[in-house]
């Protein structure tokens, strides 16, 4: 009757007319190749992980879809062939966005992959990829089936594309009203005549600060990674002829960078090709690359400079480079530096990115240069849907790194999560051109966008500044009680103390006024002053702390666990979070507190390496690009809060928050939270009249500032300690009509085989902890 995610076992069927008899074929002139025909709704050409989101996503909203793929496994880049780890906006919680992991199927599979895979095993990146495009009955997935030539039906509309299986000798043969161009290299819009380009833009073109004076054709490089293991013995390394030699080694630029324990993308930097034509020169980049890796290793083992590494060998070694840049297609907006940086609102968006503005030299690791260059914007951005088509193929969609963008913008969008992100949108896009019987760009009326829109936030997709609509849930017109409502008054002390080495800012959700007193636990090395500031962002939802309202000094005496009060006067502008800021000071150390609640972030001033080169980031003048600090949160098992007690409690988490539209903290939690005195944490909804509910969703917190990257990084936690675990459903006469047990996913989607005609639901059972309280978004019924 009730179930979360559609899934059915894959099962391999052998052809009709195979049968058990010898076959012998006499001379002939010639023969051809099986070919089959098929004829979906929508064709997709590359299964990345922007191919393999669009596919499941336009599965689900009910149309059929052929998804082509080149290798033998889904994932491009986050597959074990080439085992990049998946990021997107949340930029390894090295910027100032936060809560701002991506939506809808992509997380869905990345938090499907901590669940199984915390350690971050590429091969069951590729277990959990395949299981996930064939659990969708309206998806056939052709492996290892390379498109090579497209048939038109006049100058603007592609009619079928030819594509070729070496492995089962079959050519396919398909036809759709709509294709989806997610290939990385571009290889239907191009073969299509879809307008295209290679290089960067000029300054003059979009007036973008950050580009070059002329445009010229430097991209970004080809990267392949290797693995090792230590095998407990002895065991030598004979480098292959084509290998660097140690000398040649030794004249990159990071050599020193090289060590033992080093593995796969943490060698990003091992970059080569941007100078050359990274689709026809890929191979002799590939081989350029062995070259590199091969050397390295020499290096590493035979140099007598890592004597840990007697015992290691090579383990793996990647055959198809990571590509990063090639061609990127024209559609009817471009992407472009002014739409990060300063955040412009379309009003098409259907996704959104916050990855860096992120290039590296064109030399790659040959370059003296550094390795990259990452220009962060203050928060996330806005991804008109009029990127993701082309502008002179009328069926064409775009997805993954070729979509509509500027080479600068381009720069930020190119990332995995944000691709997988922006493919969700062309999944509903094209699951309502079919339904409508129209073209890309016939979506970009208000109605018909606003439907899109709306679509896609109930499949969990985040838009930013867009909510879902009252009338499309049931639950708004609902009354809504709670067995219990969460304050929050204050984060109890435990037995942990930080000194306050970084500056430290707890994100407070508060409403427009004054903020009320807030109480710290010190202990004081030796008599000093401590300075604390009231922050908080010039945008609303935003999370850069780049206003200071109030700042006030304090004398403190020597001695240990002295309360501090802080009493800020200045009003608070608008609704939004406000930064509590003690500054640096290594003489005080502050209480910590081990409850943890949705919503509630401790933050630092400091930088990840990854990502930054300072704590401060400190761009070219006349390059467009913002000056602000880097707060940063920590990971678990750290990333406590300070143990405070406010003097007026602020209510932050009320039932309302499950109706406003909103699956994560923006401006405030967006959360029902019970109190953690609340044994047995339950909702009920009730309405005037009875209704008619055939689905069901709630909104959990699944950590949206967690980046779960995918492979390699490793994971502390296999669930997020904010997910509700288990629930159970009842209707007005008390009958269980759902159960869950083990749920670790942010979205848990009932649907009900018979409808249900119910005046009310209850929700009862939410798994709650004390340092943990039982949390909820959002609420939705559908009928």
């Amino acid at each position: 009757m009730v179930y979360i995610l559609r899934m059915k076992p894959y099962s391999m069927a052998l052809d009709s007319d195979y049968s058990d008899c010898m076959i012998t074929a006499p001379p002939t002139h010639s023969r051809t190749n099986t070919e089959k025909k098929l004829t979906p709704d929508l064709c997709i050409i590359g299964g990345g992980l922007a191919g393999c989101c669009a596919a499941i996503t336009a599965a689900r909203a009910g149309i059929q879809v052929v998804l082509v793929q080149d290798r033998s496994v889904l994932g491009g880049n986050a597959s074990s062939e080439v085992r990049l780890w998946t990021l997107g906006a949340t930029s390894h919680m090295g910027n100032n966005n936060r809560w701002a992991r991506e939506g809808g199927v992509i997380n869905e599979i990345l938090t499907e992959n901590l669940y199984r895979n915390p350690e971050g095993n590429a091969l069951l990146v590729d277990a959990l990829l395949f299981e996930k495009v064939s659990a969708e009955a309206n998806i056939t997935l052709l492996l290892n089936t390379a498109a090579h030539e497209v048939l038109k039906a006049g100058p603007t509309r592609i009619e079928a594309v030819r594509a070729y299986n070496s492995q089962n000798s079959t050519s396919y043969l398909i036809q759709a009203p709509l294709f989806m161009d997610s290939s990385g290299d571009g290889v239907v819009g191009f073969l299509a005549g879809a307008a295209f380009r290679i290089g960067q833009e000029s300054h003059d073109e979009f007036d973008e600060g950050y580009a070059p004076a002329k445009p010229n054709k430097e991209l970004l490089g080809h990267s392949l990674y290797f693995m090792t293991k230590d095998t407990g013995r002895s065991t030598k390394f004979v480098p292959p002829a084509q290998a660097l030699s140690m000398d040649e080694v030794r004249e990159i630029r990071r050599y020193r960078g090289f060590d033992s324990k080093s593995q796969a993308c943490n060698y990003w930097w091992m970059e080569y090709g941007g100078h050359l034509d990274t689709i026809h020169d890929s191979e002799l980049i590939k081989q350029e690359l062995w070259r590199v890796v091969y050397g390295v290793w020499n290096y590493i083992k035979n140099s007598g400079e890592f004597p840990e590494a007697e015992t290691m060998t090579l383990e793996w070694v990647g055959h198809i480079p990571g590509k990063r840049e090639s061609r990127r297609f024209e559609g009817d907006a471009m992407l472009i530096q002014q739409d990060l940086i300063e955040q412009r609102l379309h009003e098409d968006a259907v996704s959104f990115g916050g990855w860096a503005i992120d290039h590296h030299p064109v030399d790659g690791l040959y370059s003296k240069q550094s390795g990259c260059t990452q220009w962060h914007s203050k928060g996330v951005y806005q991804i008109p849907y009029r990127c993701l088509y082309s502008r002179n193929i009328e069926n064409l969609f775009l997805g993954g790194r070729l979509i509509s963008a500027s080479h600068i913008a381009f720069g930020s969008s190119r990332v995995m999560a944000t691709c997988a992100h922006t493919g969700q949108a062309v999944g509903v896009a094209a699951a309502q051109c079919i339904e409508s019987g129209l073209m890309p760009s016939d979506l970009l009326s208000a109605e018909r966008m606003e439907q899109l829109q709306q679509q896609l936030v109930e499949t969990g997709q985040y838009i930013p500044q867009v909510a879902l609509k009252p009338e499309r849930n049931l639950v708004s017109s609902a009354r809504i009680q709670a067995s219990s409502t969460a304050v929050l008054d204050q984060l109890k002390a435990g037995n942990q103390v930080q000194a306050l080495d970084n500056a430290q800012a707890i994100m407070l959700p508060v409403r427009a006024g004054q903020l009320p007193g807030i109480r710290y636990l010190l202990d004081v090395a030796k008599s000093t002053t401590l300075s604390a500031e009231l922050r908080i962002s010039s945008k609303a939802a935003n999370h850069t702390p780049d206003v200071t309202l109030e700042t006030l000094q304090f004398s403190l005496d020597a001695g240990a666990s002295q309360e501090l009060s802080i009493p800020f006067t200045a009003a608070v502008p608008h609704d939004c979070y406000a930064f509590v800021c003690l500054m640096p000071n290594p003489d005080v150390s502050v209480h910590l507190s081990e409850e943890r609640r949705t919503g509630i972030l401790t933050v630092y001033q400091k930088f990840d390496e990854k990502v930054a080169k300072t704590a401060a980031q400190e761009p070219p003048a006349g390059s467009g690009i913002d000056r602000f600090e880097f707060w940063i949160p920590q990971r678990r098992p750290a990333g406590q809060n300070p143990a405070i007690t406010l003097d007026t409690p602020l209510q932050c988490f009320e039932v309302s928050n499950l109706t406003n539209g909103f699956d994560r903290p923006i401006a405030q939690t967006n959360a029902w939270v019970a109190d953690a005195s609340d044994a047995a944490p339950s909702l009920e909804i009730e309405w005037a009249a009875a209704q008619t509910i055939r689905q069901l969703d709630l909104c959990f917190d699944a950590d949206y500032d967690h980046p779960m990257e995918s492979v390699l990084w490793g994971h502390p936690e296999d669930v997020v300690p904010f997910c509700v675990r288990s629930f159970q459903v009842l209707d007005d006469a008390g009958n269980l009509i759902a159960s869950v047990e083990d749920n670790h996913q942010a979205y848990c989607q009932l649907r009900f085989d018979q409808p249900v005609r119910t005046r009310s639901i209850r929700i009862v059972g939410l798994d709650t902890k004390t340092e943990v309280p039982a949390s909820v978004f959002e609420v939705r019924c559908y009928s």
